[in-house]
């Protein structure tokens, strides 16, 4: 289960602090991340979350409410998503959630050119037109 907690702000809006066991490509298999969502609300926290591909998030209770050094880093960041893989250590800095959740970029889909000469990795070309 997952270990999180909010932080509700002057202003009404909250901090979500949640603990997750990481994906094997982001931090290490089984490692465990914590994640920060600030939000208008708690639901619309977890809403973010989910729709990032988290489905399985949920917060019961307030165990770890967000520290104020995260409170300060969310609320610095344009996205106000982000994640950090060992929780325990302070030097580790703190990553947008887009790294944790994009695929690792190899160097042979780099250089190939993709299907139908998309050049861009993960960009898929137009399909084809039917003729009239």
């Amino acid at each position: 289960m997952a270990g999180g907690g909010f932080s509700k702000l002057p202003n009404g809006s909250v901090v979500v602090a949640i603990t997750l066991t990481g994906p094997p490509d982001g931090a290490g298999p089984g490692a465990p991340i914590r994640v920060l969502v600030h939000a208008v609300n708690r639901a619309r926290a977890l809403t973010r979350l989910r729709n990032l591909g988290l489905r399985a998030v949920y917060l019961r209770g307030n165990a770890e409410p967000p520290t104020p050094d995260e409170i300060t880093a969310v609320l610095h960041h344009p996205d106000g998503v982000l994640w950090r893989a060992r929780p325990e250590r302070a030097q580790e800095l703190w990553h947008p959630i887009r790294a944790l959740l994009r695929p690792a970029v190899t160097a042979v889909t780099a250089a190939s050119p993709g299907p139908a000469g998309a050049s861009v990795p993960g960009m898929r070309a137009l399909p084809a037109r039917r003729p009239a």
